[in-house]
């Protein structure tokens, strides 16, 4: 019997508990700190904060106060902010002078693992913030940048290609991606090759709309496909305002296609395809007019044809 997968969510709560809460020495009981010795960190998973729940949870910050501490690590004088920007950021809002926090000694490295993770695990990222949040965790596991990253995967799958064997540190790196992958029960690293990467790549007005979730991923990559700037623009445009299914995108990508990608050349070869179709079922071949007729053009075409080579 087949197990099923474990859910992204619990899936990251192993990672992050295996590798930072795992030590009951190490968890600390809640306290209050003055907002103002919190700082907010320079890398931050998350950029995109919808207007609609920010104010939402602003409204139960106001009337229920901050229920789940913020995780924040000592930085300098006071704090650095790891995981609760979006409760920071109420309480800012309402101008709370206190707010309950977790203190971690966390170093570079884990804060920003942490981040990432904790992003991950709420499932509030956008697809485009989770792909680059993976990338990053990923680049954090093997001490290399994000680029690199993607190097090792694009490397793996030229080699399962051409049935080669990888080289050792791609063997290594490959192995390592694939347990943090396994960890999160999302992605393998082919299917987040195939699946996620090509996301990064989409113009940079899709990839705006994908991060405040104005559009699913998958019309934004099927209006991507428009090479024309301006018409990938208006359509985006469509999309967004009259919230169009991918069938209707589709049928309105066909219907940009301009009528002057069909060629000469393909217009001819599609009329002397429906004439051959036609001759094979022509019930006249017995009147001798006709046939010599059409034996002539058909030879007069030949000779256009040979002199043009």
């Amino acid at each position: 019997m087949v197990k099923p997968r474990q859910s992204l969510a619990q899936g990251l709560s192993a990672l992050i508990a295996q590798k930072f809460i795992a030590d009951p020495e190490s968890v600390q009981a809640p306290q209050t700190v003055p907002i103002q010795q919190i700082q907010l960190p320079k890398h931050q998973p998350r950029r995109y904060f919808d207007p609609e729940k920010q104010a939402q949870l602003v409204r139960s910050v106001k009337e229920h106060g901050i229920l789940e501490p913020l995780l924040v690590r000592p930085f300098g004088s006071g704090y650095e902010l790891v995981a609760g920007e979006r409760r920071y950021q109420a309480a800012q809002k309402i101008g709370l002078q206190e707010i309950p926090v977790v203190i971690r000694d966390f170093d570079d490295r884990q804060a920003l693992q942490v981040a990432l993770i904790e992003n991950l695990q709420r499932e509030a990222l956008n697809p485009v913030e989770e792909t680059e949040g993976i990338l990053e965790l990923l680049a954090i596991e093997l001490r290399r940048s994000t680029e690199d990253v993607t190097s090792v995967l694009h490397r793996a799958n030229h080699a399962k290609n051409r049935g080669q064997a990888l080289e050792e540190n791609v063997f290594l790196q490959l192995q390592t991606i694939e347990s943090v992958l396994a960890g999160i029960s999302r992605f393998t690293a082919e299917s987040f090759r195939t699946s996620r990467l090509p996301l990064l790549n989409l113009p940079s007005g899709i990839l705006q709309a994908l991060r405040e979730g104005k559009i699913e991923f998958t019309k934004a990559r099927a209006i991507a496909r428009v090479k024309d700037r301006e018409q990938h623009s208006m359509l985006l445009s469509q999309a967004i305002a009259e919230n169009l299914s991918l069938t209707e995108i589709k049928v309105r990508i066909k219907a940009l296609k301009p009528e002057s990608e069909v060629t000469p050349e393909k217009m001819v070869a599609e009329r002397l395809g429906d004439i051959s179709k036609r001759l094979q079922k022509l019930e006249t071949w017995g009147d001798r007019k006709k046939r010599g007729r059409i034996i002539k053009l058909l030879d007069e075409l030949d000779k256009l044809t040979a002199t043009s080579d």
